[in-house]
């Protein structure tokens, strides 16, 4: 395996600064906000807990849980130094878990809806989505919710997660649809199994999280 590009390895360094910050169940028991949020988003069997351990290199970072308790909650993890965290990494409950009553369903939609539609230091959405499946009527319904923020300019990526799972001629249609479907964002290939596109998605969450310095080179890793 080559070595990552010199950037790429200052921005997956920064991601491996990742711990625990916080979680809430209701908006008004999030943090004020401040630094960077990132928010990863998508159905609960797209690859989204496996994704965010794979960017970090933790393996239990994001739990991923059959158990739908876990999954109502809005988990928030810091990236920078110990006591100089310069962003945050927003881990939204997935959707779309069938055993959950729906009465929470229609909660978490609206927790949801409300997050990505007003939190102020929202500096970007990854929704992840399963290509061999495609986008689906809750993917649609949270497209419909950032789109307006998206056109003012709020960064968004599209990330078809299994990409090992396509043939080359599979993963080359997903990718050309789903650029269609990104409305103005971008759209990438990832796999977890053989890390394909782990270093250009850590590259682009840099570049989110530091607009005004690209370039610069990130915290020293937090200790293990």
């Amino acid at each position: 395996m080559t070595s990552p590009a010199p950037a790429a390895a200052l921005a997956t360094g920064w991601l491996h600064t990742a711990r625990f910050l916080t979680t809430a169940a209701q908006l008004h028991q999030l943090p004020a906000p401040g630094v960077p949020e990132i928010a990863f988003v998508g159905r609960s069997n797209a690859g989204k807990s496996t994704c965010i351990n794979t960017l970090t290199q933790r393996k239990q970072l994001a739990f991923a849980s059959k158990k739908p308790g876990r999954t109502q909650h809005i988990n928030l993890f810091a990236l920078g130094r110990q006591g100089a965290t310069d962003a945050v990494l927003a881990d939204l409950p997935g959707y779309g878990y069938a055993a959950v009553p729906l009465q929470d369903k229609l909660r978490w939609q609206r927790v949801m809806a409300n997050y990505l539609a007003s939190r102020e230091n929202l500096a970007g959405v990854v929704l992840l989505c399963d290509p061999r499946h495609g986008l689906t009527e809750l993917d649609e319904g949270l497209l419909e919710v950032i789109r307006p923020r998206v056109e003012q300019g709020l960064p968004f990526l599209l990330l078809l997660t299994k990409a090992d799972k396509l043939t080359r001629s599979e993963a080359a249609k997903a990718l050309s649809i789903a650029r269609l479907q990104a409305g103005g964002g971008q759209a990438m290939l990832f796999s977890a199994l053989k890390r394909q596109g782990v270093d250009e998605v850590s590259q682009l969450l840099w570049d989110w999280a530091h607009p005004e310095q690209p370039d610069a080179p990130p915290p020293a890793a937090a200790p293990q």
